[in-house]
C-alpha cells in the first residue's frame, strides 16, 4: 500500500486564525473561551459562554456575493483549506484535479441558518424562505464548496459521525490514498454550532459547563471540578499525499499518517462505556494499523472534553492500552479542548493539525485549568504549561455521540 504523508495544514480556531497563530496560542496556554457574542443571551440560558472564532474575515476567502449563500461553517472550511493548500504548494495539473478528493467531516452543519429559516417560516410564511437555505446548511456543502472553489474534481462528501466526524474523514482519506484511488486528498472538518438551539440543546443534556463567571476556566479536562464541555467552532484541513507523489515533486513533508481505526461502543447515545472498551479497541487497532507498540507513542492529544464521565472513560482506556508506559509518566496526554473548547465535528481535524505541529516543533501543548487532577487519573496530563519533547509517534483520539470512536496516529517522517 502507498504511504500517506501530510504536506499542508490549515487551522481556523477560537485561539487564532491560521496554523501558526493557533498553535502559538495553545503553547502559550491561552484560552479562547468567553461570553457568547454571536447571539444575545440572558439568564434563561444556563450556559452563556463558548469558544468563538474571533477576528475572522470570511471575505478574504470567499467572494462577498457567495457569503450570503452559505452558513458560517463553510467559510471556516474554505479558509482552512486555502491555508493548507498554500503551504503544500501542490501545483496540480488539470488532469490531476480529476482525482483530488475532498473529505470534510461536519457534525451539525448550518444550524444558525436553520433557526433563521424556522423563524421566517413562522412569521412571514413559506414564500419568504431563501432559495439558498438548503445548500447553505447541509453538512456536505463544506466539502462541496471547497471542491468548487479550488476546482478539485475527485470524490467530495462529508463524514458525519458527531464528534468523530473529521477524524473519520482524515482516516478514510488516508485509506483512499493507500488503496491507490487518489494521490492527493484534502481532509478535514468544520463546525459552527454556537447558536441558540445548539447551546440550548446541549445545556438540556447537562453536557455544557455552567461556569459563566469564569469562562476562561470553564473547560478543565480531568480536573475534579469539571462540569461539562465548552462549545467551540472552527475548521481544520490537511493536505494528504501519497509518498510517491510528494517525493517526486520535492514536497516538504510535515509528517506521515501511519495509523487509523474506527470502532463503536454499541452501548448508549451520549454515555461512553465506563471502562472505555470501544476506545480501547480503536487505539489498539490504530496501533496495529501503524505497526507500532504502545511504548512507541510519546503523546496523545486526547478527546478530553471536560465531562465527568467521558474524561474518566478515556483515561481508563488509555491506561488499559498503554499500561506502565502511561502510568509511569513516559506517555504524555493533554487536551487542547481546555483552551479551544470542543469543536464537535471539527475537533478531530483541528486536533490532528495540532499533532502535526507538535511533531514538527517538538512542543506539546498543555492542559490548562488542571488545578486538582481527578485522583483516578494516574497519567501525566501536561498541566498548565507546554513542554518540549522530540516525538516520533503521536495519537489523536476522537469519540462521539452514538458511541462512535476514531483514533489516528501521526509519525515523524523518516524517509
Amino acid at each position: 500500500m502507498e504511504r500517506v504523508v501530510v504536506t499542508g495544514v490549515g487551522m481556523v480556531t477560537p485561539v487564532g486564525v491560521g496554523t501558526h497563530a493557533s498553535f502559538e496560542s495553545l503553547l502559550g496556554g491561552r484560552s479562547g473561551v468567553g461570553p457568547i457574542t454571536i447571539f444575545p443571551t440572558d439568564d434563561r440560558y444556563p450556559t452563556r459562554i463558548a469558544a468563538e472564532v474571533k477576528n475572522f474575515e470570511p471575505s478574504l476567502y470567499m467572494e462577498k456575493k457567495k457569503l450570503k449563500e452559505v452558513a458560517r461553517f463553510i467559510p471556516f472550511s474554505v479558509a482552512a483549506t486555502q491555508m493548507a493548500l498554500e503551504q503544500a504548494q501542490l501545483n496540480l495539473t488539470d488532469e490531476e484535479r480529476d482525482d483530488v478528493g475532498v473529505f470534510i467531516g461536519v457534525g451539525m452543519g448550518g444550524l444558525e441558518n436553520l433557526e433563521k429559516c424556522t423563524l421566517t417560516l413562522e412569521h412571514k410564511g413559506p414564500g419568504k424562505i431563501s432559495p439558498y437555505l438548503i445548500p447553505s446548511l447541509i453538512a456536505n456543502m463544506a466539502a462541496g464548496q471547497v471542491s468548487i472553489q479550488f476546482d478539485l474534481r475527485g470524490p467530495s462528501f462529508a463524514h458525519t459521525s458527531a464528534c468523530s466526524s473529521s477524524a473519520h474523514a482524515i482516516g478514510e482519506a488516508m485509506r483512499w490514498i493507500q488503496y491507490g484511488h487518489a494521490d492527493v486528498m484534502i481532509a478535514g472538518g468544520a463546525e459552527a454550532s454556537i447558536a441558540p438551539t445548539g447551546i440550548s440543546g446541549f445545556s438540556a443534556m447537562f453536557a455544557l459547563s455552567r461556569r459563566n463567571d469564569e469562562p476562561e476556566r470553564a473547560s478543565r479536562p480531568w480536573d475534579v471540578d469539571r462540569d461539562g464541555f465548552v462549545c467551540g467552532e472552527g475548521a481544520g484541513a490537511l493536505v494528504l499525499e501519497s509518498l510517491t507523489r510528494a517525493k517526486r515533486r520535492g514536497a516538504k513533508i510535515l509528517c506521515e499518517l501511519t495509523g487509523y481505526a474506527a470502532t463503536s461502543d454499541a452501548h448508549h447515545t451520549p454515555k461512553p462505556l465506563e471502562e472505555g472498551r470501544g476506545a480501547v479497541r480503536a487505539m489498539t487497532k490504530a496501533l496495529k494499523d501503524a505497526r507500532l507498540n504502545p511504548e512507541q507513542i510519546g503523546y496523545i492529544n486526547a478527546h478530553g472534553t471536560s465531562t465527568p464521565l467521558g474524561d474518566l472513560a478515556e483515561m481508563r482506556a488509555v491506561t488499559q492500552v498503554f499500561g506502565e508506559h502511561a502510568t509511569g509518566g513516559k506517555l504524555w496526554v493533554s487536551s487542547t479542548k481546555s483552551m479551544m473548547g470542543h469543536l464537535l465535528g471539527a475537533a478531530g481535524a483541528v486536533e490532528a493539525a495540532v499533532c502535526v505541529q507538535t511533531l514538527a516543533q517538538g512542543a506539546v501543548p498543555p492542559t490548562i485549568n488542571l488545578d486538582r487532577k481527578d485522583p483516578e487519573v494516574r497519567i501525566d496530563c501536561v498541566p498548565h504549561e507546554a513542554r518540549e519533547r522530540k516525538l516520533a509517534h503521536v495519537m489523536s483520539n476522537s469519540f462521539g455521540f452514538g458511541g462512535t470512536n476514531a483514533a489516528l496516529i501521526l509519525s515523524a517522517f523518516e524517509g
